[in-house]
């Protein structure tokens, strides 16, 4: 089957956080992480059908999903997972929260990689817990975890270590070895880990894979709760659902203890999604990684020549974690909105220096807003 992600989708009346917040103005977003893309045909046409059922009443996740979820995780990352680990969640937002309250103490401390998704360092401070960033350094293009040096973010009372692979917003795919380094200092250290692996089915570098790092030994996987979830990379984030992976009994207690009380559970609708996401979407998927690759490697061509910007290497995700600081502007989300483009702020990810561009778009719209980048650039040259 054909899909044809140029063709545009008119998200104005659609109630979209990202574009809903400028209506009436003229600017392109490209902040919020949720692609302009219809979902999958299959999950549409699920949904649909389960629409026309007309009863919504309350319900339970199936039967088959641990079982489904365990065959796809064998699948597409070689790892065995026993449907029993599996606890299903409404987002993985909600499993972060979860991890960082039922996996510490007050008294505890945990460390969080920088830049990274808000909500890794947000759950500590809403804890509030004691914490440490990790600053990642741009090493052969790529940013990563200053590996060598990791052990001495370590304190006595460090708990937890929260991880995001692939990066948010970095959008590296860490290798095996480098994951080792971490889990390795980890178990040295009796730190548990939490692992936001959203972006695990967006991989567009064709020379990475991506790996679980609760897949590397059992050893690791025992201080490990992994957190994904299918809502990123069939764009049902509104609809979907998560599930954290625990293979320790105690940890896998420890996630489950807010449901039906905080949390609430995940609604009918995420799960026809999923499953059928889980059954039918993987030629869908792998035209959209076709596309974003094609936008990223746009993105990068455009941001070459916008001197003094820089890009490094996007191995994963439909994020552009763009570098402003030689710019020497105060303030580059308000340069560019004042230009009619909408990024998400590097302040956000507490580098205010940097923006990220969602590349998940239509190419022409895509073409608009580098366009609008770049006369941004040229008002500040003049």
């Amino acid at each position: 089957m054909t899909f044809n992600f140029d063709t545009p989708v008119n998200r104005s009346h659609s109630d979209s956080i990202r574009w809903d917040r400028y209506a009436g103005d003229d600017v392109i977003p490209l902040w919020v992480a949720d692609m302009d893309f219809q979902s999958p045909p299959c999950v549409m046409e699920a949904l649909a059908k389960r629409v026309q059922d007309g009863v919504f009443g309350y319900t339970h996740a199936p039967d088959n999903l641990r079982s489904s979820i365990a065959s796809y995780l064998a699948e597409h990352y070689l790892w065995k997972v026993d449907p029993d680990w599996i606890v299903i969640l409404p987002s993985v937002v909600s499993g972060l929260y979860t991890a960082v309250r039922q996996l510490t103490n007050p008294m505890e401390h945990i460390l969080v990689p920088q830049p990274v998704y808000h909500h890794l360092r947000l759950a500590c401070v809403e804890g509030p817990l004691a914490y440490t960033e990790i600053p990642l350094a741009l090493e052969h293009d790529r940013w990563v975890l200053p590996w060598q040096a990791l052990d001495q973010f370590h304190q006595t009372n460090t708990k937890l270590a929260l991880l995001c692979n692939p990066q948010n917003p970095g959008g590296t795919v860490y290798t095996k070895s480098e994951l080792l380094q971490f889990a390795e200092l980890c178990e040295a250290r009796d730190i548990l880990i939490c692992s936001d692996e959203i972006h695990a089915g967006l991989v567009l570098d064709q020379q990475c894979r991506h790996t679980p790092i609760a897949s590397l030994d059992q050893r690791i996987s025992m201080r490990t709760v992994t957190l994904m979830s299918l809502n990123k990379v069939f764009n049902f984030p509104g609809i979907g659902l998560a599930w954290a992976v625990a293979e320790n009994p105690r940890l896998r207690a420890a996630m489950q203890t807010d449901l039906h009380r905080t949390i609430a559970e995940p609604g009918l609708m995420a799960y026809t999604a999923t499953m059928t996401a889980l059954r039918d979407g993987e030629e869908w998927r792998q035209s959209l990684l076709q596309y974003l690759r094609g936008n990223r490697d746009y993105v990068a061509k455009r941001i070459e020549t916008m001197s003094p910007l820089t890009l490094a290497k996007t191995e994963a995700s439909y994020l552009a974690w763009i570098d402003c600081r030689a710019l020497k502007c105060a303030d580059p989300h308000a340069l560019f909105l004042s230009f009619g483009l909408a990024l998400s702020p590097g302040a956000q990810f507490n580098a205010p220096q940097f923006v990220r561009l969602n590349f998940g778009t239509q190419r022409a719209l895509l073409a608009q807003a580098m366009d609008r980048m770049a006369l941004a650039l040229a008002s500040i040259k003049r």
